[in-house]
């Protein structure tokens, strides 16, 4: 209500804004005269009255006036073309007068606009652009707020590549600092997601601030990928519905796990703090990881305990995802692991790695 009766009682003129658009134009028009183009400009008059005032006090051409004035306010020091007389002595000394300075401005302008603007700028354009070139198997992060950033630091902790999608240009230089790949663009856009290489991407995660936002980015990433691995972040339980209907294979709620994880820690401490040890990137001891089965893995068709995990690797299989999607906690030893499977193993990082390698490994 107040904001509409001040803007009622402070209605502009008639052609206000027409006045309001002139003036923009022409601050437009005096910033850009400033700098480089300034300086370009009042060497051209500089070259231009010297020109002329040779040719009409010598009588000279156009050429051998242009010649002398170039020669003159550069101080490059070549004789005169033609013998002078006293007016173009007199002449002279005001061409440089007025040229040798001007001259010196614009090439010191000029030699700073493009090392510091424009050769660096377009190299480190094209170096951002090879290093997106040569992206696979990475994550498209959509957001850097709060969420994304947390997003970011886990992926670059695990040395997965990524690259960030971000509106705010302040957001995208700070994910830049951090020491990652990052572009202002509109996430929901196909040509951005397809010159960050969705094509090779590994995942997209959509972590913008707004649910809107987030349905379009997964639903356009759906569209190029229809088999990419997508999660959206989603605020509201109808907002949830919505990213799952627009392609999103996982739906998280920061704040519904918060609160989880805030009951959990009030009611059994010790669960949850084995499962932050477990699950914590920093901690090298112990780790809960997932092994997919490849189609030609010796571990393929075999059962749990005639691969033997638990002695050869040193882990504990704590469940099996099925290619169906159903999850099997606690499996017994007799269960057999089939071609795209998923294993869900606690253990040292070292024997995590060795079963990855056996599990992608082909038969021989």
């Amino acid at each position: 209500m107040a904001t509409g009766t001040a803007s009622s009682g402070s209605a502009s003129p008639p052609g206000g804004s027409s006045a309001l658009k002139g003036a923009a134009l022409k601050g437009d028009w005096l910033s850009r005269l400033r700098g480089p183009w300034l300086a370009v400009a009042m060497f051209g008059v500089v070259c231009a009255y010297g020109t002329l005032g040779f040719v009409l006090i010598e009588g000279w051409s156009f050429w051998d006036a242009f010649y002398m004035t170039v020669t003159t306010i550069t101080t490059v020091g070549f004789k005169e073309v033609h013998p002078l007389s006293r007016a173009g002595e007199g002449f002279t000394v005001t061409v440089i007068l007025a040229g040798v300075g001007t001259a010196f401005y614009t090439f010191t302008l000029l030699a700073t606009v493009v090392v510091d603007g424009g050769i660096h700028a377009r190299i480190e354009r094209r170096r951002r652009q090879r290093m997106l070139d040569d992206l696979k198997d990475h994550f498209i992060v959509c957001g850097y707020g709060r969420i994304g950033a947390i997003i970011v630091e886990e992926l670059r902790r695990q040395r997965v590549p990524y690259v960030v999608i971000e509106r705010d240009r302040e957001r995208v230089l700070a994910a830049m600092e951090a020491g990652g790949l990052a572009v202002e663009a509109d996430a929901s856009s196909e040509d951005v997601l397809t010159r960050l290489g969705i094509a090779r991407a590994r995942g997209f995660i959509a972590a913008v601030g707004t649910d809107a936002e987030n349905v379009y980015a997964v639903l356009t990433a759906r569209v190029l990928r229809p088999d990419l691995y997508i999660i959206g972040r989603a605020e509201t339980e109808d907002a949830e519905r919505k990213l799952m209907r627009a392609g999103a294979n996982r739906v998280v709620s920061p704040y519904r796990i918060g609160a989880r994880e805030l009951a959990q820690t009030a009611l059994r401490p010790a669960v949850v703090d084995f499962f932050q040890l477990a699950t914590r990137s920093g901690n090298l001891e112990l780790a809960i990881e997932q092994v997919a089965i490849g189609g030609g893995s010796p571990l393929a068709g075999r059962s749990i305990i005639d691969v033997n995990v638990r002695q050869r690797y040193g882990l504990i299989v704590v469940g099996i995802q099925r290619t169906s999607g159903k999850m099997e906690f606690n499996p017994p030893g007799d269960a057999v692991m089939q071609a795209g499977d998923q294993l869900v193993v606690l253990g040292r990082t070292d024997g995590l790695r060795e079963l990855e390698a056996a599990a992608a490994q082909p038969a021989v």
